[in-house]
């Protein structure tokens, strides 16, 4: 399982990673393998401000649905414009070219609630 060490993650298995006062937000590693193949994201919040834990979209597997969850408060700026047509880069690319959305963070305090790799691996075993 990839954790990268540079990231931050949430319990809903949100990561987040900073660049400045900006983030880019996606699901884990582990939330893609657990869905199975992705085949469509809905992201209708662009250019909206939302709080911590608020639903931002959401991720369509084979099997389920699952609500994307904000891990900060923060205006999303951006969404990934090459998951409309190739939703599976989720899961080839999670940390990379799957990344779902990119946010001016709001509260930059929320960010230390956020769980390290170390963390995050303890949780999901």
């Amino acid at each position: 399982m990839n954790i990268p060490q540079n990231l931050k993650f949430t319990k809903d298995h949100e990561w987040i990673r900073l660049e400045g006062n900006e983030a880019y937000i996606g699901i884990t590693d582990y939330a893609q393998s657990e869905l199975g193949d992705i085949v469509f994201i809905e992201i209708e919040t662009l250019d909206e401000t939302l709080e911590k834990e608020e639903v931002f979209g959401t991720v369509e597997a084979v099997k389920t649905v699952s609500d994307l969850f904000m891990p900060v408060s923060g205006k999303i700026i951006e969404v990934n414009p090459k998951l409309t047509d190739a939703p599976e880069l989720v899961n080839k690319d999670p940390y990379g070219e799957g990344w779902m959305v990119k946010v001016i963070l709001e509260k930059s305090e929320e960010i230390a609630e956020l769980l390290d790799a170390k963390a995050y691996q303890e949780m999901i075993g």
